[in-house]
């Protein structure tokens, strides 16, 4: 089999990275968490980021046969209805999506937030396999930091490549928050665990990277994304391997107590749910999302 080729594109904005997987052999294609642009201020959305991804594509000579969510993002809209239109592909995401939608269609009070995995073009279940171009790729669940989250394993031929959302991130800043509907701190300890008995080498290419900084605010090092199991073993302030679980749960719980929400969770969800697609137009024919008051 080929070793797969693959380019990543850092969002500062969301700190998200987008990642192009393609097969050198074939030149198919997959797209794993795209971003599109939201400005909460204005509201306004644009699509600088997926320009960019869809110029390298162009550029390469790649055709695009899968737009790969991870889970649905609280953090970034997602630009793949866009892409489809641009390039093609299949919508995917694991199953457990439709738990997600029912919990935010009460969240939001909104009908059109569908309940049973739609719109989406595809919903993965655990083990199941699919192929890009000649890489084939098996699909893990690995939920924790919500119910849906699910890692796309790539094999080549020099070792796999794991696409595991925001399940970890860099060593240097540990897991994932699990406070959101459907999160677990136990759960996720679980399925870091399985993660962590992949190859030692297995690289592994991550959703965010939110690099330490110093006093003045600083940031410590350029944004990485890419670390191998044997690293996250290894460093992980969170879970490196002797971590208790019920340690793990104990500090997860404490940290996520004291964590704002995410800048972009409420306009994000409720978009994202949708496989990205945006609320219909009103009889005035402006989109609108829902703000839910919490009122004191």
């Amino acid at each position: 089999m080929p070793q797969p080729s693959i380019r990543s594109f850092f969002d500062p904005a969301t700190s998200t990275v987008t990642h192009v997987v393609s097969c050198p052999v074939t030149r198919r294609a997959a797209i794993v968490d795209p971003v599109l642009d939201y400005d909460p201020k204005s509201g306004r959305t644009s699509t600088a980021s997926a320009d960019e991804v869809i110029t390298h594509v162009r550029s390469e000579g790649l055709t695009v046969d899968w737009l790969l969510e991870t889970h649905a993002h609280a953090d970034h809209l997602s630009a793949a209805p866009y892409l489809q239109r641009a390039l093609g592909g299949k919508i995917a995401i694991g199953k457990h999506i439709a738990q997600v939608q029912q919990v935010f269609r009460k969240v939001f009070h909104d009908e059109g937030i569908p309940v049973d995995g739609q719109p989406f073009d595809q919903l993965f279940r655990d083990g199941d396999r699919f192929t890009i171009g000649e890489l084939p790729v098996h699909v893990m669940h690995t939920p924790g930091h919500t119910p849906a989250c699910i890692t796309y394993v790539v094999e080549g031929s020099e070792g796999w490549d794991a696409f595991i959302g925001d399940t970890l991130f860099m060593p240097d800043y540990g897991s994932a928050r699990c406070d959101f509907p459907g999160g677990d701190a136990s759960t996720l300890y679980r399925s870091v665990r399985a993660l962590l008995s992949l190859p030692a080498s297995t690289r592994l290419h991550l959703c965010h990277d939110y690099p330490p900084t110093d006093a003045s605010g600083r940031p410590l090092r350029a944004p990485h994304w890419v670390c191998t199991v044997a690293e996250q073993r290894a460093a992980n302030v969170h879970l490196h391997d002797g971590v208790a679980e019920a340690d793990f749960v104990a500090m997860r719980q404490a940290r996520d107590a004291k964590l704002a929400m995410p800048v972009l969770l409420l306009p994000s969800i409720q978009v994202n749910v949708r496989a990205g697609q945006l609320p219909a137009p009103e009889s005035n024919g402006q989109r609108y999302l829902k703000i839910p008051l919490d009122v004191l």
